[in-house]
């Protein structure tokens, strides 16, 4: 039995105190328990899977939700629309509230204020079990000595369904994550990300309104990380699931994200698509989490043309967000490593912005290669693709007046 299994389960954050839940209420956000059974239709194709999964999308929406321990904030005023079908994640560093957040979707923990909607049914006072929303915790939390099917078949089997209704069920999420040939493995017999499916495939089978998933990933190595990122986008996309997805990991978050929530000290920052948020973050912290950026505080030196003049320590720049600006205003200029070019061979173009500085530091990345600069009074990194092996003592860098962001907050 699973050690989660056997008494109370701890939340799984990192960073911040271990708070118990009840047993059973750990099994109703596993297992989905105590929900309306669904019709005992006969064996379908996928393409009666998928349909029968997108007519069960369900919207959420969070109103304001406000989460405190004692003294410590978790939740300020949070409000979210995750639409019918998305693939919405919640993004942030340890301690942000993220965690929280999901937990008060599952009905794991009541919010001090707010409301949560499924669709247009207010589910803030529902039980766990009566809400349908399944959780898929860091620990998979496959029972030991039961084979792939078993482990599927626990939360149908406690819910009553026929043993056709669950066969049907079990052959269609075992087709889904591409276990058929697995079904009779024991969980000791499988990699992390076979694990992981499993974990999934028991998740989908009960058909939840809302699949939640809290750092899926974290329990594999690099490799295996990479390889299920597109396993879960293909999954959730095939069965049209309402998935809300916690992770840290900014790579993941881009790479399989429909949308994406930023969260920081409890509250959200920004929402957008992974290039919104990647090309036009609104805030220092957005654009500093997301990837890397070389930040630069600005002065305004004044508009021309719909482009805007900053003077910074690197040297004077070209932006073309300059809506708002006057001079002397105070910014952050920001401008990501792999959008600037280093000049090879002492060729130049017509580019907006040109930077010489003196090379401090390479880094061999394999397919690319990473380089510090120190240009004026700032310190600057640049990726070259391909890799620059021979690095002259003096670089000069360019950039598009449209890769310069410029950040007010």
């Amino acid at each position: 039995m699973p050690a989660a299994a056997a008494g109370a389960v701890f939340d799984g954050t990192s960073g911040g105190s271990r708070r118990a839940l009840q047993p059973v209420r750990w099994r109703m956000a596993l297992f989905g328990w105590g929900t309306a059974r669904c019709s005992r239709a006969g064996g379908a194709d996928k393409r009666q899977v998928a349909g029968r999964m997108r007519r069960r999308m369900t919207p959420v929406r969070l109103e304001k939700i406000s989460k405190s321990f004692g003294a410590a904030v978790a939740l300020r005023d949070v409000s979210l629309e995750v639409k019918a079908g998305e693939l919405f994640f919640l993004l942030g560093p340890s301690g942000c509230g993220k965690s929280t957040l999901l937990r008060v979707i599952a009905g794991l923990q009541e919010p001090d204020s707010g409301r949560v909607f499924f669709g247009e049914e207010d589910v803030t006072s529902l039980p766990t079990q009566q809400r349908n929303a399944v959780m898929c915790f860091q620990s998979y939390a496959l029972w030991p000595h039961m084979t792939v099917l078993e482990n599927i078949r626990f939360g149908l089997s406690v819910r009553g369904l026929s043993d056709a209704e669950q066969k049907q069920r079990i052959d269609e999420v075992l087709s889904l994550v591409q276990m058929q040939d697995l079904a009779g493995r024991r969980p000791n017999q499988l990699s992390g990300g076979q694990q992981q499916r499993v974990a999934l495939a028991r998740a989908l089978a009960v058909r939840p309104r809302c699949l939640l998933l809290d750092e899926p990933l974290s329990n594999l190595d690099a490799r295996l990380r990479q390889e299920m990122r597109g396993e879960i986008r293909r999954i959730c996309r095939s069965g049209a699931f309402t998935t809300i997805y916690v992770t840290h990991d900014q790579k993941e978050a881009l790479s399989i994200a429909d949308r994406i929530a930023v969260m920081k000290d409890g509250q959200v920052v920004q929402v957008g698509t992974p290039a919104e948020l990647y090309h036009r973050p609104r805030s220092v912290f957005v654009a500093d989490f997301i990837g890397q950026t070389n930040l630069l505080p600005a002065e305004v030196l004044g508009a021309e043309g719909g482009r805007v003049r900053l003077r910074t320590a690197a040297g004077d720049l070209w932006a073309e967000d300059g809506a708002g600006l006057a001079a002397g205003m105070k910014v952050t200029a920001g401008i990501r490593p792999e959008q600037m070019r280093i000049c090879r061979g002492g060729a130049a173009s017509a580019a907006d912005n040109r930077l010489t500085g003196r090379a401090v530091e390479a880094t061999f990345l394999g397919e690319a290669s990473e380089h510090t600069i120190a240009a004026g009074g700032a310190s600057l990194r640049v990726v070259a693709v391909p890799p620059l092996f021979e690095v002259p003592q003096e670089l000069t860098v360019e950039f598009s007046a449209a890769d310069v962001l410029v950040l007010r907050e």
